[in-house]
């Protein structure tokens, strides 16, 4: 029986050929995009599952700052931990963890630039399942001078060498001997460092050794001391189910104790599963467009089925006398409904097969435009599970209807030639051709909203100059010969002007709420962003002082202060605001000019209060501005000089429209995969259009060529074959829209600086849309019209 109804499904797909192909390229496209985005909103979701106790890891934040420089700091001061540690009940471990920047390890006569490594607690290698391959989990860093690498950096440093007992240089010719090995971190983990160092070291280094202070004259003893370095990330283990309210209100009970002055300070604890996805108050950090990614996913198949299912039912009066015939010589309705299930999965076989080929082919370049690592592996239970649940859901959408229409006609009316599809299946055929198509135009509306504001960030003026500007760090000596080096610079005529600061302009940098000025609210907590910077900075980067004036670059600039309008603002000051007195941390001043509101990190926030302080010898990072056309000569001097003072140190450079441009990497790669599966969407939609509008000229021939015959003209014809369709294109623009908006509306929510959605756009996309629409119908309606009326008429 199986047998018979396979040959049954495999004749009638060779009898049509076109229609086949039509909906086996509909449903290959279809589960081709929708698998590979649901592979992609699988990955989101499964960020650092594979820790066994991922569901009892939580990260400590703090709440700081008050206006609009509230905020919630990720990385909180040292003592929590192991103050959570002995006295909290309900926390079995913790882990500090204080990422770096980027810094040259040396190994023999190579020098390798390492942007992801980290000084954490031994704790690090069992609270987390991360494969130590060689060492000791239990005292993975024997000494200060210890060091654990990945699997890949032991590769790039040694070849095929045993790493164990390699000794690689860093800093200062400082020795570090490689202790043990990890297995490379899963792509699906939040934590990807390469080389990490014992907090204990950071502890020497900082405290016993150069004798930490913040007022010049106290020493803090060790970081354990330290309730005021807010540089570390904090993970806590915790016994089972806990209540995270209150875990928060002891972790606040024991900072307050022992600093009262920060009082209050308010902790916050975040699940480790939803970093990722989520920002630390448990707003949303990424989880909306995963769930755009999971619904674009969902839409695309079920415009695929909605082609399968359109072209069946109008496709089923064709096969009346076929069913007729089939109840005539016994077939029952069960039967002939399992016949149209096959038929219905074999072209869903043959699809899949097709999918599963261009899946195999297109993952590299898949992974590559998303940025993602998804391997595409059979014997992974979740690859089976998402490609499962697709071809089931969608073959079940696309087959059931169909399948009941084509066995519930009556076989008498059917041979009369009297069986009728129906209104009401008609109007469901319609109601889909507008579903199909809503989905499509306000897939065309996101695409044209985020097309707009990526275009908007790569434009927005930042109220500083990013335009052939080349920047480096300043190491060993550097810092001290810079007025030298700066001199040197300007020689070149590539160079136009040199300036230092103590942060990379384009991101977040170091913050303070250890401030004080004339007429402070007792209840203010704000904090500020600092800037060190030298007299040049401003002119540099053409920030504009409004009010007052720039550094001179005399020494009363150690007491000097230059604040933006924002802080201004935020700290309630009347006019004049210059010579107000000011206290930073522990160095008291006046404010001598104020800043233009400049954006100093991503335009997803709003720009916060700001403070440049003159402090030269903290500014690790040069500036130069370029000519643009000689960008490589410029390149060459700074160069030179590097190799004066760093001869073994590989030059790392950056300009500095590309690191703001790296800021939205992410949005960039969002914007293009959600370009590109509109677009494909479109596609599938017009090729279900394409067969309709084929559909509609082959049941009319006797009609279109009886008007042909009463003098209709081609226009006309054509006009007869596209209006019914444009009509419900325009119902499917009405419907669409203000979905589109609301939907795209929600989406620009996440940005602090956004364009407005204009009519303008919804114009574009309601007559792109047509326009699409009509040259699809066109093609089949022109053919149509220009046929033979004789032809058509003799052929009925």
């Amino acid at each position: 029986m199986i047998k018979n109804y396979l040959k049954t499904a495999w004749r009638n797909i060779l009898h049509n050929k076109f229609y086949a192909a039509i909906n086996v390229a509909g449903l290959t496209v279809g589960l081709v995009v929708g698998l590979f985005m649901l592979l992609w909103v699988q990955d989101e979701l499964s960020f650092d599952k594979f820790n066994k106790n991922a569901t009892n890891i939580y990260k400590v934040g703090i709440v700081g700052g008050t206006g609009i420089s509230k905020q919630i700091f990720n990385n909180i001061i040292a003592p929590v931990a192991p103050f959570a540690k002995s006295e909290i009940p309900e926390v079995k471990d913790a882990v500090r963890i204080m990422p770096l920047g980027d810094a040259p390890f040396k190994y023999k006569d190579k020098v390798f630039y390492e942007t992801n490594f980290a000084f954490v607690d031994p704790s690090y290698f069992t609270m987390f399942d991360f494969n130590l391959i060689k060492g000791d989990k239990r005292n993975p860093f024997p000494d200060n001078s210890s060091i654990v690498i990945t699997e890949g950096t032991a590769k790039k440093y040694f070849g095929s060498e045993d790493p164990i007992g390699k000794v690689v240089i860093t800093g200062q010719d400082e020795q570090n001997k490689v202790t043990g090995v990890i297995a490379d971190y899963p792509a699906n983990s939040t934590f990807q460092y390469h080389v990490l160092m014992p907090a204990s070291r950071f502890n020497y280094l900082a405290y016993v050794k150069n004798k930490k202070s913040y007022d010049n004259k106290t020493v803090v003893s060790s970081m354990d001391a330290d309730w005021t370095n807010f540089g570390f990330q904090t993970y806590l283990l915790v016994k089972g189910n806990i209540n995270t309210a209150a875990l928060e209100r002891k972790l606040q009970v024991i900072h307050e104790r022992n600093k009262p002055d920060d009082a209050p300070v308010p902790y916050l604890t975040q699940p480790l599963l939803k970093m990722h996805l989520y920002k630390a108050d448990g707003t949303d950090g990424g989880f909306s467009t995963v769930r755009t990614f999971a619904i674009v996913a969902l839409m695309i198949l079920v415009i695929a089925c909605i082609n399968y299912v359109n072209l069946s039912t109008a496709r089923s009066m064709l096969r009346a006398k076929e069913v007729s015939m089939r109840k005539i010589i016994g077939a029952g309705k069960l039967q002939l409904f399992v016949q149209f299930m096959i038929e219905t999965a074999l072209l869903f076989v043959i699809a899949a097969v097709f999918a599963f080929i261009l899946m195999y082919v297109l993952l590299p370049y898949f992974n590559q435009f998303s940025g993602k690592q998804i391997a595409f592996d059979l014997q992974n239970y979740n690859i089976w599970v998402c490609i499962a649940a697709t071809l089931l859901g969608t073959l079940a959408a696309s087959s059931i209807y169909p399948a009941l229409l084509l066995s519930s006609f009556e076989p008498l009316k059917a041979l009369k030639g009297k069986v009728s599809i129906g209104i009401g299946n008609v109007a469901f055929r319609r109601v889909l051709v507008v579903v199909q198509f809503a989905v499509s135009i306000v897939l065309i509306i996101g695409t044209l909203v985020i097309s707009n504001q990526l275009s908007f960030i790569r434009n927005k003026n930042l109220g500083y100059d990013k335009e052939n500007i080349l920047s480096f760090s300043l190491r060993a000596d550097m810092p001290k010969h810079f007025d030298v080096i700066k001199n040197e610079l300007l020689k070149n005529p590539a160079i136009l002007a040199v300036t230092r600061a103590g942060r990379n302009i384009v991101t977040d940098g170091s913050s303070t709420g250890d401030n004080d000025w004339d007429g402070k609210p007792a209840n203010s907590n704000m904090w500020f962003n600092q800037i060190y910077a030298d007299k040049d900075m401003i002119p540099f980067f053409k920030m504009k002082v409004i009010e007052g004036a720039n550094f001179t670059g005399t020494v009363a600039d150690s007491a000097h202060f230059l604040i933006n309008e924002t802080a201004v603002k935020e700290m309630g000051l009347k006019a004049p605001v210059i010579g107000k007195r000011l206290r930073i941390q522990a160095r008291p001043g006046t404010i001598i000019g104020v800043v233009k509101d400049f954006n100093f990190t991503t335009v997803h926030k709003k720009i916060e209060p700001a403070v440049f302080q003159y402090q030269p010898d903290y500014c690790w990072r040069v500036y130069i501005k370029t000519t643009g056309r000689d960008a490589q000569k410029a390149i060459a001097a700074a160069q030179i000089q590097w190799k004066r003072y760093n001869n073994d140190i590989p030059f790392n450079y950056a300009f500095l429209d590309e690191s703001y441009t790296k800021l939205y990497t992410t949005d960039q790669k969002q914007g293009s995969l959600f370009n590109l599966f509109s677009a494909i969407a479109i596609i599938i939609s017009c090729l279900g259009l394409f067969g309709l509008a084929t559909y509609s000229a082959q049941v009319k021939t006797r009609e279109i060529g009886i008007r042909k015959v009463l003098g209709a003209s081609v226009a006309k014809i054509i006009g007869l074959l596209a209006t019914e369709f444009m009509v419900l294109i325009i119902v499917a623009l009405i419907i669409a829209m203000p979905i589109a908006w609301f939907a795209m509306n929600s989406w620009l929510q996440d940005y602090a600086y956004k364009i407005n959605i204009g009519w303008v756009v919804f114009l574009f996309a309601g007559g792109g849309a047509t326009l699409i629409a009509l040259a699809t119908i066109s093609i089949q309606s022109i053919k149509a019209a220009l046929s033979n009326p004789v032809k058509s008429l003799r052929s009925e």
